[in-house]
């Protein structure tokens, strides 16, 4: 048996009809750069979050990139985030013209380990960018209570958070602005780059909106230079398709986490991502830890199941932040967790045939190392 760790394809092959009839749509009426779908989406989007205001730009890194300059964050200011993410994450900082600074992560959620935030704080912190990772919200009470404490912007980074929520709140309106990926592999994704920013804030909405069109919101009354950054009218399309099927497929990824939990729970080798109560995790990522990783993972690839790290090399760890001068030592949990994720097949049309392979297998291996 062969398993993906993401089957694009299956999901292509059940929406392909109605795929197909939004790209024609936007063919027809050759509106290709903002316009009437572009507007379409953007409401839908805010309205699924439970949020004012959305404004598509052209992927996930600009998102939050723009969001910060939105807020005025630049040169001279920190910005504090989670040491376990995808670069992009903290690259948009940097990009902003602000100073990273990294926190360890909680050895159970794999999130921002709010309790150690306080102590990054200095008088040049201006934010905080949250990563709800994989899918499962920060602890966003906490981060809220210290940014309104410290007077800090909040951004929430829920690229792999499609849907997720606390309390029944949904991610995207628990901070100042949340920034969304719709990369292909998302849970909600585009056939392309593409992204979002999401917020309560008018001000702050025109702001992005303008810093993602050069400035400007008439055709050539550019206040500012800015960049290029827009969500194009195809991928929009796509998207708003999609979106009318992103909460049936939420509840599958929910489903098939719970037989992965089920299966794998009992397995005293096998270390599985409990989620506090009252907070919906979406499964982007299903990922467990092993102590024999990368012999388990190369097993299971001889069986037919491939799978995934996120991510083998914890930030500060990267080359391209040895300018910092970090102490390795100084983020243990994302240094240890680095070593020992591995993330699982997790897609909406995965079988249950295929997850009782998988169950198996990985039992199987991690039981006998």
């Amino acid at each position: 048996m062969s398993i993906p760790l993401v089957d694009l394809k299956a999901q292509y092959f059940s929406l392909k009809d109605e795929i197909q009839a939004a790209i024609n749509s936007v063919l027809s009426e050759s509106a290709f750069i903002g316009g009437a779908f572009v507007e379409s989406f953007e409401n839908a989007f805010a309205a699924y979050c439970m949020a004012k205001h959305c404004v598509g730009v052209g992927n996930g890194t600009d998102a939050i990139h723009i969001a910060l300059r939105a807020f005025g964050i630049g040169l001279g200011d920190e910005v504090i985030t989670v040491a376990n993410s995808f670069i992009a994450t903290s690259e948009a900082i940097t990009l902003a013209g602000a100073t990273v600074v990294f926190v360890d992560c909680d050895p159970k959620t794999y999130n921002i380990d709010a309790k150690l935030v306080e102590s990054a704080i200095t008088s040049k912190t201006k934010a905080i960018v949250a990563v709800h990772l994989y899918g499962l919200p920060c602890d966003m009470l906490k981060l809220k209570e210290l940014s309104k404490r410290y007077n800090l912007i909040l951004i929430e980074d829920a690229a792999q958070a499609h849907g997720a929520s606390i309390n029944g709140r949904c991610v995207g309106t628990l901070g100042h602005a949340a920034c969304f990926s719709f990369y292909p592999g998302k849970n909600l994704g585009a056939y392309g780059d593409a992204g979002a920013i999401v917020t309560n804030d008018a001000d702050i909405a025109k702001r992005c909106r303008m810093l993602a069109n050069h400035g400007r919101i008439t055709k050539y009354d550019h206040q500012f230079e800015a960049l290029n950054s827009r969500l194009d009218a195809v991928q929009a399309a796509i998207l708003t398709c999609k979106l009318n099927h992103l909460e049936k497929w939420t509840k599958k990824r929910r489903a098939v986490a719970s037989i992965y939990n089920e299966n794998l729970n009992k397995n005293s080798n096998i270390v599985t991502i409990n989620p506090p109560p009252n907070y919906r995790h979406v499964y982007h990522l299903y990922v467990v830890r092993l102590k024999e990783r990368d012999k388990t993972k190369d097993y299971l690839q001889k069986c037919g199941i491939t799978t995934g790290i996120h991510y083998p090399i914890s930030l500060p760890n990267l080359k391209a932040y040895r300018y910092l001068g970090l102490d390795k030592g100084a983020f243990p949990n994302a240094t240890r967790l680095s070593g020992e994720i591995l993330s699982l097949p997790m897609f909406p049309e995965i079988t249950n045939k295929q997850i009782k392979y998988i169950v198996y297998h990985l039992n199987k291996i991690t039981q006998r190392l």
